[in-house]
């Protein structure tokens, strides 16, 4: 199917300068989705979705028009051609605006298992009842099953401009995802687990079932803490919302727009030694890596802060031109309805060597925090930050007693600075990745 992809893409093209365009660009996409969901044993909800389409994208001059269709028969597409060129005659000229030209052979990526399309989808349900009967029998306070749900992805891209780009690939992604509720006494407090990935069989139910279970059974009776600046632990869930913030701040666009915490800074330490991020479009495991980018640029592994050092930022063809550099293959595209803009594919924190457990029982007093709310309220710019946490209290070491109602408050900047360890253990959930996480000092507000 690929490859009638590409004749399509390369066929818009051709009509498009022939229709009087000077350059053109065609993106094409098919899809298929698949949902299930059950609650305490019995299949609740079962989705499936498939999508396919046609952008167009022309540059008349330095004036860009752009348009969709959801057909990709032959007069659909000439007629999406000319509805891009009709509306860019309507937009403002952009000296920045020009599509990439050919450059380094693309990664040789395994992004497609079989075994995604080939399973039937009892056994995809019953990975799901798996899940949620092991969470239940993990403990007898585990009472509520919010969701227990499988989902894949699956699909194909071919992108083609008239500077003689023309490629394709062919992807599938799978994952679990279960979130509950543990009761004692009248009270409650939630667990979740996910994991999402390219290959079937590396899927594990019972051990997310098992994963969520307990973090919901270690806030039961979790009480306030005082209030005081002590060593904090982010569990790695925790810390991959740290890390996700981080990943538009270092996009070219937020800078160029005024609305990065890491604008001007290249060059200089923006944390400590032991923070260094990574975007890797090449992570043939990951679920955002591709062999080209939104525009045909060839993906690429990007280290944006080295040693705490910030090095550079992520651009696509549009942001490069406005600073006289290349794309670092970051134009990233939700569908074939958008335009590329920029952002991250597989971004994470590289990982350090102690075990998590070494982090901790490096602290004579300190928090480890299994859970935040509002981390995406965070200040994009200054970075300032104040969220609700619950967590463990540690004492000489040790995981002690639970805590809840109190408030991590600081700057992101000052946070990575204090970073004094990074831990072994790397997961990714979805596109992001982190490991536990230590900062050496945070206000911990509580009562």
């Amino acid at each position: 199917m690929t490859g009638e992809l590409v004749e399509i893409a390369q066929a818009a093209v051709a009509y498009g300068i022939k229709q009087g365009a000077d350059a053109a660009e065609t993106f094409v996409s098919t899809g298929r989705e698949l949902s299930v969901e059950v609650r305490h044993g019995v299949l609740e909800t079962m989705k499936q979705a498939e999508d396919r389409g046609i952008g167009v994208r022309v540059l008349r001059g330095r004036q860009v028009g752009f348009a969709f269709d959801t057909e990709l028969g032959k007069r659909e597409v000439e007629e999406t051609v000319r509805r891009a060129i009709a509306a860019s005659k309507h937009t403002h000229a952009d000296d920045y605006q020009s599509l990439p030209r050919p450059g380094e052979p693309y990664p040789v990526l395994d992004l497609y298992d079989a075994a995604i399309d080939l399973t039937p989808v009892e056994e995809k349900v019953s990975l799901a009842l798996r899940m949620e009967e092991a969470a239940l029998g993990f403990d007898g306070r585990v009472k509520i099953i919010e969701s227990s749900t499988y989902q894949e992805g699956a699909g194909e891209v071919a992108i083609a401009n008239s500077h003689g780009i023309a490629a394709s690939y062919r992807g599938a992604v799978c994952g679990l995802f279960i979130s509950l509720a543990a009761e004692k006494d009248g009270l409650s407090e939630t667990g979740y687990a996910l994991r999402f990935g390219r290959r079937y069989k590396e899927l594990a139910p019972e051990e997310l079932g098992r994963e969520a279970a307990a973090r919901a059974v270690k806030l039961l009776g979790a009480q306030a803490a005082k209030t005081g600046a002590v060593p904090v632990v982010f569990d790695p869930y925790v810390a991959v919302d740290i890390v996700g913030l981080l990943g538009p701040a270092l996009t070219a666009e937020a800078v160029q727009r005024g609305r990065s915490l890491f604008a001007g800074k290249i060059g200089e330490a923006v944390a400590s030694k032991g923070v260094t991020l990574i975007d890797d479009g090449t992570m043939a495991a990951g679920v955002a890596a591709s062999p080209f980018d939104g525009e045909g640029v060839p993906s690429g592994r990007t280290v944006l802060v080295k040693e705490g050092v910030l090095e550079g930022y992520l651009y696509n063809t549009y942001t490069a031109a406005k600073e006289g550099k290349t794309s670092t293959g970051n134009a990233v595209r939700t569908s074939f309805k958008t335009t590329p803009s920029v952002g991250t594919t597989n971004f994470f924190l590289e990982p350090g060597l102690q075990s998590p457990q070494d982090l901790i029982k490096e602290v004579a007093n300190g928090l480890y925090v299994l859970e935040v709310m509002g981390m995406h309220t965070a200040n994009p710019i200054s970075g300032d930050f104040s969220v609700g946490a619950k967590g463990i209290w540690i004492e000489n070491g040790v995981l002690t007693r639970p805590v809840r109602g109190i408030v991590i408050a600081g700057n992101m900047i000052e946070l990575l600075k204090r970073v004094d360890a990074v831990a072994s253990d790397l997961r990714f959930f979805g596109t992001r990745g982190a490991a536990t996480l230590r900062v050496l000092e945070l206000t911990v507000g509580g009562h």
